[in-house]
């Protein structure tokens, strides 16, 4: 997910970038972000959009549109996108299967406990709905199906406030969240870290942004995110208007954004 940077300073991005964590910083000095022209013409034949949005690469892993985490060795095994939707719900062709299922999630204690809190907040939001897949925090990895991690210091230069991926080929919910410090070590608002879980959350059991056909909507520019072959499927039932309030808008303004009704037709649906 991406905050809307127009509303950050400069001054107080540098400031939270190189005050909050300087055990990430020690860990990875350096960045240098060469995408290959090869790879921007696989992502470009998949539908993803790498033109409003900027690719950033480090080692195997890839963020494109802001948070969403793909594998290098995973983009050869694509095909090229076909078609694209036009309206609003959209779920990726992976879900989360053998359901009704429980997904244990894990955090990593060099979080503070606000992370904890803001996690027990997104799974309450979650299990509230009924649905056949539930959530629970344990105190362990052992077992966990998914963790929540500090992302890599470098997010912060490219304004990455957290990443997630789709469900797996075989029907495993993604298994990392990956939050950037630098951004939420500084955030007071416990609502606000509650959603972007709950978003990063939605991304791992298969949800795609509600505002994927033309992510102006909510970003002020950028267009049609495109298939990127992993799915963009609309979710019958769901508003086909732009939805101001949906948790899985790709940028929220900072603003806290419970389940709305549209949000919960499409959760129902999944699950």
């Amino acid at each position: 997910m991406i905050q809307n940077l127009k509303t950050l300073s400069v001054a107080v991005l540098i400031t939270a970038l190189f005050s909050s964590c300087n055990e990430q910083e020690a860990e990875s000095p350096r960045f240098e972000n060469e995408v290959s022209s090869e790879t921007i013409a696989q992502l470009n034949s998949m539908g993803f959009n790498t033109v409003d949005f900027p690719v950033v690469q480090h080692g195997n892993e890839i963020i494109v549109e802001n948070d969403i985490l793909l594998k290098i060795s995973d983009l050869k095994s694509k095909n090229t996108a076909t078609t694209l939707a036009s309206v609003e719900q959209y779920s990726t062709d992976n879900l989360v299967e053998g359901l009704p299922r429980r997904i244990d999630i894990y955090v990593n204690p060099r979080f503070n406990s606000n992370y904890t809190n803001a996690t027990d907040a997104a799974i309450a939001r979650y299990n509230a709905e009924g649905l056949s897949l539930t959530f629970q925090r344990i105190n362990t990895p052992n077992g966990a199906e998914m963790v929540i991690d500090p992302s890599p210091f470098w997010y912060g230069f490219f304004g990455i406030l957290g990443s997630a991926g789709f469900p797996t080929d075989g029907g495993d919910a993604f298994n990392s969240i990956l939050l950037t410090r630098s951004f939420y070590d500084n955030v007071s608002d416990l609502s606000q870290l509650t959603t972007t879980i709950a978003h990063e959350m939605g991304h791992c059991i298969g949800f795609r942004h509600s505002d994927y056909a033309n992510r102006s909507f909510s970003c002020s520019s950028g267009g049609n995110e495109g298939d990127g072959e992993i799915g963009a499927n609309f979710i019958p039932g769901t508003n086909p208007d732009p939805d101001a309030n949906s948790w899985m808008l790709a940028c929220s303004g900072g603003s806290d954004r419970p389940f709305n009704a549209n949000d919960k037709i499409a959760l129902d649906f999944l699950y």
